[in-house]
């Protein structure tokens, strides 16, 4: 099984897909549409295009993304140069990424001299899935940051076929869909407040723009989409704004003659959007209790759930190693037994916030806890452990 948050997994990746053809599979519309239908476009990835299946059980929602974002990329660099060479990928890929971030940007910054391209890939993977730099903003804002990574494909397909991009792409490509995505929205007959919710998350995910009311009111009589070259900028186009409208689960008449009429000023064809139309219903249908922005109620609760998932993976993960560090420590087990019937003393809390801490710097997967803000999860880590404890121990909680 791939593991996205341990070094070498995209070396694994590759490993494991050693025979993939992508290529040889799908043309380029065909593959944007299986793409579709794994989530990765709406952020929500829950499977991959790839020749052999990849596992996915135990995977928390950015290692997801990491998977996806690699995948997405491979794919369409064999599509466009016709070639499955993983080497030659991650060299182009590594130089796409340099040229996207400039000397001063910092991105230089991440690699070791000893860094391997694979290495360099990884790190530069892993800080596109970020969304800000401490645990706890990252949190509680950018839901839809991983929704938008699909410009990443849109710039390298151009890069690849092209040599290059234009000066500002990505900053262009996140106006225009932020805009026609507001334009949808107020074509909407029927109301509701996830309308303003979901206008407000976009533009809060975008890294390269800024926005503001002005930036959005407009129509798409008066929206300029002539920069848009690729048939892959206008497909991801149409899907964001059908994606905004599906919001409430219904989409109207008025919304469906917006989206033709979006498909007809960028010259793709209507049945391309009758099928977005399909696969969006079934896609969001069947997993909108699992998508974050879809039920955004508010930030407390969002970074909670959030972290709770993950954390409770990154426990299960380290499952034996974490039993054995604990079992090690007997203050710290008698703690944490008498904190599941007691309120401790601010001493003991200190502690037990102490001792754990100790014990994730051995353990490199949970160096999450170690972050600015990471400690603020630990009541998280603590409401696991007892879980993952012998019974008898926590029989012996219940005597107590």
């Amino acid at each position: 099984m791939i593991n996205p948050s341990a070094h070498g997994w995209v070396d694994k990746f590759f490993f494991e897909q050693s025979s993939q053809e992508q290529f040889a599979m799908y043309d380029f519309q065909s593959f944007y549409i299986a793409t579709r239908k794994t989530g990765f476009l709406v952020g929500y990835t829950t499977h991959f295009v790839s020749q052999k299946p990849i596992q996915t059980k135990g995977l928390t929602s950015e290692e997801f993304s990491k998977i996806g974002l690699l995948n997405s990329l491979f794919g369409v660099y064999q599509i466009a140069k016709g070639n499955n060479n993983s080497e030659d990928f991650i060299k182009e890929c590594v130089a796409f990424y340099k040229e996207l971030h400039p000397k001063n940007s910092g991105l230089l910054d991440m690699f070791l001299p000893s860094d391997s391209i694979q290495n360099k890939l990884e790190k530069i993977i892993s800080n596109r899935i970020k969304t800000n730099d401490n645990i706890i903003s990252k949190n509680f804002s950018h839901i839809l940051t991983n929704a938008l990574l699909f410009i990443d494909v849109l710039a390298f397909k151009r890069f690849i076929e092209e040599g290059s991009f234009p000066n500002k792409y990505l900053k262009k490509i996140e106006e225009l869909i932020v805009t026609v995505v507001a334009v949808a929205l107020k074509t909407k007959e029927t109301k509701t407040k996830y309308d303003d919710l979901l206008q407000k998350l976009f533009e809060s995910s975008v890294r390269y723009s800024k926005f503001s009311k002005a930036d959005t009111d407009s129509s798409l009589d008066n929206i300029s989409l002539s920069y848009l070259k690729s048939d892959y900028e206008k497909f991801y186009l149409i899907d964001m704004a059908g994606m905004a409208l599906w919001n409430d689960s219904v989409m109207e008449a008025v919304e469906k003659d917006f989206l033709i009429n979006l498909a007809i000023e960028l010259e793709i064809p209507t049945a391309f959007v009758t099928e977005s139309i399909t696969d969006m219903d079934v896609f969001l249908s069947t997993n909108k209790l699992k998508i974050p922005y879809f039920n955004y109620s508010n930030p407390v609760k969002h970074f909670y759930d959030h972290t709770t998932q993950n954390v409770q993976t990154l426990i299960t993960r380290n499952k034996s190693r974490l039993l054995t560090e604990l079992s090690q420590s007997k203050e710290l087990m008698q703690l944490l037994a008498k904190s599941t019937t007691k309120e401790l003393s601010a001493e003991e809390k200190k502690k037990v916030k102490t001792q754990l801490l100790d014990i994730c710097k051995s353990i490199p997967s949970l160096t999450i806890f170690l972050v600015p803000g990471g400690s603020l999860l630990l009541p998280i880590l603590i409401k696991f452990i007892p879980q993952l404890l012998p019974s008898a121990f926590n029989e012996n909680l219940n005597k107590e």
